[in-house]
């Protein structure tokens, strides 16, 4: 059993780099406001328990009370808090854009509504306690000391929403990852695309929309399947050695065929052909270019 035990935390310990788990930064919300909320949650109940703490220390030391009622006390009053300390930072959010007069009047009101919401949720969790314990509680007395919770509670609003500023303040000045660059598309790789520029113009289009490039002067002309024919300012020659390792081949001294566009091969005597496009475009096939119409006829022929 040992030897098993020992076994299992060699493997553990051994695969613990591939199954780390991301820190806790890593997994907060990466959205500012959501950050905002979870970060200020967490430091908001960190120190409304370490007040609540230092309650039950206080009155255990003084001799009032035993210590099962004061953590009941102090424990229902954390609880509840926990579950309404997102109101100060709803009422941040709601009102941020108003002016300073509404936004006084909107935390006034949230902060009225903590305080209700808190005491008669700790009330709740007193009574139900304390009915476990077989102890009295009495919360027509807690109901009427009301008039001192309430200055306690909006105390305490206000410093759950001093807490909550001042991590959106942080969070506004802290240094942001750059995002990182998109992948490419896998349905447009960059080998699969073909820039045709004139000047300060340029087209991009994918290499099966264009069926062949023709010369003209200092020009070449690109027959796309769409009826564009853009112009490039280059010679057929330097565009043969940049298009032909990718499927283009020269036919003429003047043309410049896609492989792949070709649709049929018709003699029209003395060796050479016409190389059907589409229905509506055709490329000369000159006798001179043998080892193009060898091309040609494979791909046909298939």
């Amino acid at each position: 059993m040992a030897g098993l035990a020992k076994g299992l935390w060699d493997e553990r310990r051994g695969g613990g780099d591939e199954r780390r788990r991301p820190g806790w930064a890593a997994r907060l919300p990466t959205d500012p406001a959501r950050r905002q909320l979870v970060i200020g949650w967490a430091v908001v109940l960190v120190a409304a328990a370490a007040v609540c703490l230092l309650n039950v220390l206080g009155f255990t030391q003084g001799g009032r009370g035993r210590v099962g009622e004061h953590v009941v006390y102090e424990g229902s009053s954390w609880l509840a808090i926990a579950l309404l300390a997102w109101l100060p930072w709803a009422a941040l959010q709601g009102a941020k854009t108003w002016s300073w007069g509404l936004r006084l009047v909107a935390h006034l009101a949230a902060a009225l509504v903590f305080s209700l919401l808190h005491v008669g949720l700790f009330i709740l969790f007193r009574a139900a306690a304390f009915g476990v314990l077989g102890q009295p509680y009495d919360p027509v007395g807690a109901v009427g000391a009301y008039r001192y919770e309430v200055w306690k509670d909006l105390l305490a609003y206000a410093m759950f929403a001093g807490c909550y500023g001042m991590v959106g303040l942080v969070e506004a000045v802290r240094p942001t990852q750059p995002a990182a660059p998109a992948p490419p598309s896998p349905a447009l790789p960059s080998e699969d695309l073909f820039d045709i520029r004139d000047g300060a113009r340029l087209v991009r289009v994918r290499l099966d929309e264009i069926l062949a490039v023709s010369s003209a002067g200092n020009y070449a002309q690109f027959h796309l399947r769409d009826g564009r024919r853009p112009m490039m300012r280059s010679s057929l020659a330097a565009l043969a050695a940049e298009l032909g390792p990718r499927g283009f081949v020269r036919t003429h001294r003047s043309w410049l065929v896609n492989a792949q566009a070709v649709r049929g091969l018709t003699p029209e005597g003395s060796g050479d052909y016409a190389v059907a496009l589409d229905e509506h475009q055709t490329a000369p096939l000159s006798r001179r270019y043998p080892q193009a119409l060898r091309r040609l006829r494979a791909p046909a022929a298939s």
